[in-house]
């Protein structure tokens, strides 16, 4: 079975909506510095240009995460694969990831954060799937919300490919 990538959010779409969402928390953190904990690997990509986009101060911080369950569901209980360097304590925290589906893992990891700190906590996505919910999860700042369709590009992999597409693409099989 061979795919090909269908262009969902092309890489100008992607770009204007990441340097909007730069000015929005700029706004938000003023005379404030923010904490970006990016969830690896996915979020990576998005994070490098999110903070480019920020004029306040940032520091950056990175943790990954695995759940456990079949490769199609997650069950939600999350194990820490690489932990966050420094503490959050009193710290304006934004979580910056890929995709938001269906909660479960990112509900529990915001919580184990919580339990250590910040002084606020949100949560920033690039891309946000709210039809597949299963778990109530607040986003702060969201890219894009898309349909239920298997996405590739700007960090997000099929079998670890197409990580590096500068755009979002879907996968469709032949």
């Amino acid at each position: 079975m061979s795919e090909r990538i269908r262009v969902l959010l092309s890489e100008e779409e992607v770009d204007r909506r990441i340097q909007e969402i730069g000015e929005q928390i700029s706004r938000d953190y003023e005379g404030k510095q923010v904490h970006l904990v990016c969830v690896l690997k996915g979020g990576s990509f998005f994070l490098c240009e999110l903070a480019k986009r920020i004029t306040v101060p940032v520091s950056l911080d990175f943790m990954s995460v695995s759940s456990y369950g079949s490769e199609t569901k997650s069950s939600g209980v999350v194990k820490i694969v690489k932990d966050l360097d420094e503490p959050l304590k009193d710290k304006e925290v934004i979580v910056v990831e890929d995709i938001v589906d269906s909660g479960r893992t990112l509900s529990y990891l915001l919580e184990m954060l919580r339990d250590r700190g910040p002084k606020s906590l949100r949560l920033c996505t690039l891309l946000d799937k709210p039809e597949r919910r299963v778990t109530d999860v607040h986003v702060d700042y969201t890219g894009f919300r898309i349909p239920d369709e298997f996405v590739v590009g700007y960090g997000l992999d099929y079998d670890q490919r197409y990580r590096n597409l500068p755009y979002i693409g879907v996968v469709e099989f032949d």
